[in-house]
């Protein structure tokens, strides 16, 4: 039984445009995914400062987005990430801010409600306690038809607590006593994971209390290191088998929006063919899909240097030659040609470069 299938746009650097977005709605309903999530960490009003009151222009794009979701036949979310709202006593102020953003979260008809406590302090005593609180207070105040919570250890990968400290004791355990309808995200055995095992995901819904909402961070590549390679190569490690063990598969794609369409409609094709799956063939449909012919073959014969050598390690010549390889691409009306010509050519300009000061304060 296929999970349902959609995105997150959950990414740190640059956003995409608001057309970019509206344009994965109709996508995403034309091949068969139900549901699309915004939840950019450059968003600070989503994040950092959270406390503040969206701009009236920023909740009314909020809004529109929300209404061509749903006039596409998808449903569209939002991942709301109140920084480091454990910290301080969830006092009736607190409680007044976070209720002002679910009064708009309200008003324009958000489906899937995702509270995200990821990438943020962890080793503090209570921490579970504090975030069920939050969490509690929340799910009776959201007219959303799905909640979905982060945790702050969303991953079995140890990186997680080098970068925000050692996991409480018993923190999964007295998460697991969050109302069985609120799903939580999982990454897999690594933030970034390679592959998803049937027995994995058995593990991992039995420390959460509920099967998984997978998070899958492929095709993102939108840190300091990852935003030097567009990760082109198609699906794999994701064996259709796996949805059953799924509450929902979330992909969180690129930076480059029309490029990323071409993993996502390999990971449909791993779905639907399931042991018939061959990567090889899926990239070549999906990328003349979205493209063309000639320009499928291209990122075909460039896929190394894309992926393996990267912004870092490919040489002016190298960059320049690719440039003009993708230039004739560029005013192209065959499907997202254009779009990902545009892409291809900003990338090797450095124009996606996610710095680290910037990772930090978003």
């Amino acid at each position: 039984m296929p999970a349902p299938l959609g995105v997150i746009e959950g990414f740190y650097g640059e956003p995409w445009s608001w057309g970019e977005r509206a344009d994965y709605a109709r996508f995403l309903r034309k091949h068969g995914f139900s549901f699309y999530i915004y939840a950019p960490k450059g968003d600070p009003y989503m994040r950092k400062r959270w406390r503040e009151p969206f701009p009236k222009a920023h909740e009314e794009k909020l809004a529109k987005l929300a209404g061509q979701c749903h006039s596409a036949g998808i449903e569209f979310g939002v991942g709301f990430s109140p920084y480091e709202i454990y910290l301080a006593p969830f006092d009736l102020e607190v409680k007044k801010l976070l209720q002002a953003k679910l009064d708009v979260f309200n008003r324009i008809g958000v489906d899937k409600f995702g509270i995200l406590m990821d990438d943020m302090k962890g080793d503090l005593p209570g921490l579970a306690e504090r975030q069920l609180e939050i969490l509690n207070w929340v799910a009776t105040r959201s007219s959303a038809k799905q909640l979905v919570f982060c945790p702050t250890y969303y991953s079995s990968d140890p990186v997680l607590e080098k970068l925000f400290g050692k996991t409480p004791e018993g923190y999964f355990e007295k998460l697991a006593a969050l109302d069985k309808r609120v799903s939580m995200f999982w990454t897999g055995e690594l933030v970034c994971s390679k592959t998803y095992s049937p027995e994995h995901l058995r593990d991992a819904a039995g420390k959460l209390g509920r099967k998984p909402f997978l998070w899958d961070n492929y095709p993102v590549n939108d840190g300091p290191r990852m935003c030097k390679f567009l990760h082109l190569r198609p699906v794999t490690g994701r064996p259709a088998a796996m949805g059953e063990h799924l509450a929902a598969h979330a992909v969180n794609p690129m930076n480059q929006a029309a490029l990323s369409k071409i993993v996502l409609l390999t990971l449909k094709a791993s779905y639907e063919k399931g042991e018939g799956y061959d990567p090889d063939k899926a990239f070549r449909k999906a990328a003349g899909m979205v493209t063309c012919h000639d320009m499928a073959a291209l990122l075909e014969r460039d896929l190394p240097a894309f992926m393996d050598k990267g912004l870092d390690v490919l040489t002016d010549e190298e960059k320049r030659s690719l440039k003009d390889d993708y230039a004739p691409f560029l005013e192209a009306r065959e499907n997202d040609t254009a779009a990902a010509a545009r892409e291809i050519t900003d990338w090797l300009s450095g124009r996606y470069n996610v710095t680290k000061d910037l990772f930090l304060t978003q």
